[in-house]
């Protein structure tokens, strides 16, 4: 059912989708050349603007820290009352402005022509003071606002934003970032969970509730009530893993459970994991298989058990 409201939305991102295509076609060889600075540069990426830029800029440049690429928002103001102090000539200063005519962005423009700081400027116009006083301009299309009356930053900030995030990951893959350098930054919430290894999470050396295959049961008892864990880790005399001793397993084998060893009892062929697999790979096994547990071995071929994962392990850090 289409109301005035559903109208209004749907034309709204139908207008900043058709803006993203355009500027996606308008890149080009400047785009380059800004990645090259870019990485060249020894210092951080400054970036700046006002306003609704502004916000922008402090979304990009938090895209860029977290992708690897060191990045300050610079607030143009505080930059006249002192703050362009914490700029460097090490540094590149990406200034966000759609007309390229923003006063309070004027002394720090004058700052990096005066220190020789690379400057870099994303804007629709390139005839603007920022856009001539840029050593390279990432240049918008000049579109109108999703608004219909132009006067609400709608598109253009849509743009911005997304020729930010060009950038940042532009620079990302320049640099090979991988999953594991984005956990560095990420340790925190839910998405630092899901880029936690099993390594970050297992338990190993006296924590793990290991007995030889030829153990009687009694020790095998033992091993699963002091370590808690619920199963009990088999293991042959070089340390190679044999199997696996559940509550499932000893409900099987109750009668004359004391008079049996480890492997009377055991599951052959548990279900293991590499240390450096995901923690969210595993929780998915766990789920799957309806296990609380796996044991971890590395993957040489060796099939000797160096840690145990327990759900709750998981669970502790908001995956499952």
């Amino acid at each position: 059912m289409s109301t005035p409201f559903l109208d209004t939305a749907r034309r709204v991102i139908r207008t900043e989708a058709e803006a993203l295509v355009q500027l996606a076609d308008s890149l080009d060889d400047r785009f380059r050349q800004a990645i090259d600075m870019l990485v060249a540069t020894r210092g951080r990426v400054i970036v700046t603007g006002i306003g609704k830029s502004g916000h922008i800029a402090k979304k990009i440049a938090a895209t860029l820290a977290s992708t690897g690429t060191p990045a300050q928002f610079v607030h143009p103001a505080e930059a006249s009352h002192g703050d362009l102090g914490m700029i460097t000539s090490d540094d590149v200063v990406l200034a966000i402005s759609n007309s390229g005519e923003a006063p309070e962005l004027a002394n720090l423009i004058s700052y990096s022509r005066r220190f020789s700081i690379p400057l870099i400027g994303i804007t629709s116009r390139a005839e603007s003071s920022l856009g001539t006083q840029c050593d390279v301009i990432l240049q918008l299309p000049q579109l109108s606002e999703a608004c219909g009356t132009g006067v609400v930053p709608s598109t253009s900030t849509t743009m911005t934003l997304a020729m930010g995030d060009a950038v940042a990951i532009a620079l990302m893959e320049n640099r090979a970032f991988t999953a594991e350098h984005f956990r560095e930054f990420h340790p925190g919430g839910k998405l630092g969970a899901r880029l936690n290894r099993v390594a970050d999470l297992m338990h190993t050396g006296d924590a793990l509730p290991l007995v030889q295959a030829d153990a009687p049961m009694s020790e095998a008892l033992m091993a699963l009530s002091s370590k808690s864990f619920g199963v009990v880790i088999v293991a042959d005399a070089d340390g190679t893993l044999q199997g696996i001793i559940t509550s499932g397993d000893l409900g099987r084998h109750l009668d004359g459970l004391l008079s049996k060893t480890a492997r009377d009892v055991m599951t052959s062929n548990p279900v293991t994991i590499a240390p450096n697999a995901l923690a969210e790979k595993a929780v998915g096994i766990m789920n799957g298989r309806k296990i609380t547990c796996l044991v971890v071995v590395e993957p040489d071929g060796n099939n000797k058990p160096t840690g145990l994962l327990h759900i709750h392990d998981c669970l502790r850090i908001g995956l499952g």
